[in-house]
């Protein structure tokens, strides 16, 4: 047990995932995490309701929100008591909240969502619509034609293309497809607004603090055009969206803001005082970027079931607008800076779809699939396979924002194995992520380290040297393994009163392992051909009208290979 002291302060950071919730508490003087506890979403599959019919659908019970909340925060203040000597939960000073984003949720004129309300029970379309569903998609792609053709330029701020993932898709998808919910729905309010205004009792719609990271980078709300999108666009769409748009608040701010304090009923729920400060929400891979010390120069890499990259960079001048990104927002990441994210919609799902649905009996019969899978494709050279895939299992997330694409395998034989499919998918991720890297620098900004995070970058050396062969340079990792909740905790030490400033918080509260994968020099040239393959076939698969010869993708994948075999 580690002593305590009675100075000691405390920030409690609750991390909203896709199939469960992570509390936090944190010592805002160090970072030592002293305090945690998970709780599994009870409803559907791992938490995820889905409809057999189609597979694009994926909604949540905002029910097992509110119980999330209460049984992670009493589980982490009870295992804070048990490892901290003396711990008094009077010395929680402040909360921060991420959640999944873009997770809309129909609420009623009072707040309370729809699900919640008998009569919608049964109706998935009155749940909250979880960041991947993707029913949408014809929503997005009317929504990316209309502001195409808008003069504000809605579609600069986020990278071209509006996604089926965000906010105005899948309202507009609700109104057509499940008009009742559309009609009885007051407002919508994303997942990163609705906690913070339920455990702080302000869930009056028109006065809930909304955050400007859910609302930048998936609700097009920026300045530039005096916040929401106008009226007279939304109206272009459907007249129901414009005057949906007056029972949005109309301000959104950044998560160094107080949303409100904690309500005595769930204080006492809890075990916490009543009247501890909550921060504005905002989006878990943006707090887990904050978690893991994002500064201007600095890439973080959110790797997990999917992948999230951030950037921040100075507020001084006009902010670049890079193409396929999904948003540049001021203040979303940190506030009194710009935040830029990119991502992959599916990295760990990928491992996973092979090693549940593909994977031979003789690795998934004995041990850990992922294990014995990894052994063996670590014994490959780059290149020895003769394969070659795209890591669109999921869709394209950046650069090219299209839900519909799919994933592509190129080389395989009669005698390809499956470890050898195995590197292959990993090293799709790879070059997908090399090709948001190279994407953000040819757009002016810098990249000057990489800092990941997340399941896969604590657990995987073999992925992490991968990443760092094909991108080139080195790969850190993250001191906290649970960078979310951290950057979550970090925003509670601020509204708490502990730090002026997030970047003061972050560099009391974070830092690198010791262990930095780094590029093998052999390896990275092999990657670089390989490369220069994966973006023919990529653009050829994946950009409209492209003019692509694929003719030689085979001879040369073979080609590679009998070169690393020595042949």
């Amino acid at each position: 047990m580690a002593k305590s002291s009675a100075k000691k302060k405390y920030a409690l950071g609750v991390d909203y995932g896709t199939n469960s919730v992570r509390a936090l508490i944190v010592d805002v003087a160090t970072g030592e995490e002293v305090g945690t506890h998970v709780y599994p979403y009870r409803a559907g599959v791992d938490g995820i309701l889905l409809d057999p019919k189609d597979p694009n659908l994926a909604r949540q019970d905002p029910a097992d929100y509110i119980e999330g909340f209460a049984k992670s925060v009493r589980g982490a203040i009870d295992a804070a008591k048990r490892k901290v000597r003396g711990f008094k939960p009077e010395a929680v000073i402040g909360i921060g909240v991420d959640t999944t984003g873009s997770t809309p949720i129909p609420v009623d004129r009072e707040g309370t969502p729809l699900a919640l309300c008998p009569e919608f029970k049964k109706d998935l379309a009155a749940y909250a619509w979880l960041w991947k569903d993707h029913t949408s998609h014809a929503e997005a792609a009317e929504i990316t034609r209309e502001a195409a053709r808008d003069a504000d330029g809605y579609l600069t701020k986020c990278g071209g293309t509006y996604s089926s993932e965000w906010f105005w898709s899948k309202i507009l998808h609700c109104r057509r497809s499940s008009p009742k919910v559309f009609a009885a729905a007051y407002s919508w309010v994303e997942q990163a607004d609705f906690i913070p205004a339920f455990i702080t009792g302000r869930l009056d719609p028109l006065t809930l603090p909304r955050g400007i990271c859910a609302a930048g980078h998936k609700g097009m709300y920026h300045e530039d055009w005096g916040g929401w999108p106008r009226k007279e666009f939304l109206a272009k769409l459907d007249p129901k969206l414009a005057a949906l748009r007056d029972r949005l608040a109309p301000k959104a701010v950044p998560a160094d803001q107080k949303a409100g304090e904690l309500t005595a009923a769930l204080a006492k729920k809890v075990g916490l005082p009543a009247g501890v400060p909550v921060a504005v929400g905002a989006i878990d891979a943006h707090l887990g970027a904050v978690g893991a010390g994002i500064k201007p120069g600095a890439l973080v890499k959110i790797l997990g079931t999917s992948a999230c990259d951030m950037l921040v960079a100075p507020m001084e001048g006009k902010a670049m607008d890079v193409p396929g990104l999904c948003g540049i927002v001021p203040g979303s990441i940190v506030p009194g800076l710009f935040g830029i994210e990119a991502g992959q919609p599916a990295v760990g799902d990928i491992f996973n779809w092979f090693t549940s649905h593909l994977a031979p009996a003789a690795y998934t019969a004995k041990g850990d699939t992922h294990a014995n899978l990894t052994r063996e494709a670590s014994r490959l050279a780059p290149g020895q396979s003769g394969l070659l895939a795209l890591d669109w299992n999921n869709g394209n997330r950046s650069i090219l924002v299209d839900p519909l694409l799919t994933g592509l395998l190129v080389g395989q034989t009669l005698h390809t194995t499956a470890p050898e499919v195995y590197r292959a998918l990993v090293e799709a991720t790879a070059f997908g992520a090399a090709t948001i890297i190279k994407r953000i620098e040819e757009c002016g900004a810098s990249v000057k380290e990489v800092i990941n995070c997340g399941g896969i970058a604590e657990k995987n050396a073999f992925v992490m040297q991968i990443y760092a062969d094909v991108c080139n340079r080195p790969m850190k990792i993250s001191r906290s393994a649970q960078t979310c909740a951290l950057g979550a905790a970090i925003f509670g030490a601020v509204v708490g009163g502990a730090y002026k400033k997030t970047e003061m918080a972050q560099r009391k509260m974070t830092g690198v392992k010791s262990t930095v994968y780094r590029p093998n020099k052999a390896a990275a040239a092999v990657y670089a051909e390989l490369y220069t393959l994966y973006r023919q076939v990529h653009d050829a698969f994946g950009v409209p009208n492209a003019q692509a010869n694929l003719g030689q993708i085979m001879k040369r994948l073979i080609a590679i290979r009998d070169r690393a075999r020595g042949k």
